[in-house]
């Protein structure tokens, strides 16, 4: 299937999602390998079989092989990263921030394509994730490197709308049943 397909799959319910998935992803001013890199990233962080089996295909078409594989690494290190400093915000005792994190993470400091990119990628996931200080931190550096809000925001709303797209889809799968 492709982007098509599965707006064809959202219900009429869910309308709204329909329009969001065609406006922010086919309709998006992002050089394709931020746009296509930040949906891959995505759909693997929304755990959704179905969105990421629809939207791996034309992910895969529209980025070269190291840019394919630096997406699915954000979305891997993220994963672990999301948990770990979300946790360590939410724990009351701050003196965790103090400790050694002693996690292999990097492929942050050499993602095998432009830093901005695999820096907005991981900046979705985490908005996926709900990692505040993922969040903050991507953020930072994305700003440092003279990335604008709006760009930094279509990588959220992209998160936003596969993540939606995903649960109501998933939903509907297991209602089906």
């Amino acid at each position: 299937m492709s982007l098509d397909a599965l707006k064809s799959a959202v219900p009429d319910y869910a309308k709204d999602l329909k329009l969001n998935l065609g406006s922010v992803i086919g309709n998006s001013d992002l050089p394709a390998q931020q746009l296509w890199g930040t949906v891959l990233a995505t759909a693997i962080a929304s755990r959704s079989p179905i969105v990421l089996r629809e939207l791996e295909p034309e992910a895969k078409a529209n980025l070269s092989p190291e840019a394919y594989t630096a997406a699915k690494t954000a979305a891997a290190v993220m994963a672990m990263n999301n948990v770990f400093y979300r946790t360590r915000h939410l724990l009351s005792d701050h003196e965790y921030g103090t400790l050694r994190a002693g996690l292999r993470m990097n492929v942050i400091g050499n993602p095998g394509v432009d830093k901005v990119d695999f820096e907005l990628w991981s900046f979705a996931v985490s908005a996926i994730n709900g990692c505040g200080m993922c969040l903050d931190s991507h953020e930072q550096v994305l700003r440092k490197a003279g990335v604008e809000r709006e760009v930094i925001q279509e990588a959220f709303k992209i998160a936003a709308v596969v993540e939606a797209v995903g649960v109501t889809l998933d939903a509907e799968a297991v209602l089906a049943r």
